[in-house]
């Protein structure tokens, strides 16, 4: 599946919702998510308007892998 275009990390944030994120704290220009859902997972993202395409991919690539499902699967249940 096609990764969206254009998506800013707060929209990534609010999306990740689904699996129990949420944000921890905020330093810089980067937000700290967490979640305890499988056992406690970090994800830092950067608080950008337009997320570039490799960063968006390496998020959702490690948050699947802690969620142990493929990227694609993914995909189609945050967006």
């Amino acid at each position: 599946m096609r990764l969206p275009r254009d998506l800013a990390g707060e929209d990534l944030a609010k999306a990740l919702k689904v699996f129990g994120y949420e944000i921890t704290r905020q330093t810089g220009s980067h937000l700290r998510l967490t979640t305890m859902n499988r056992g406690e997972h970090h994800v830092t993202i950067p608080r950008s308007e337009s997320l570039r395409v490799g960063t968006l991919a390496g998020v959702l690539s490690t948050v699947a892998e802690h969620f142990e499902m493929s990227r694609d699967e993914l995909i189609e249940k945050v967006f």
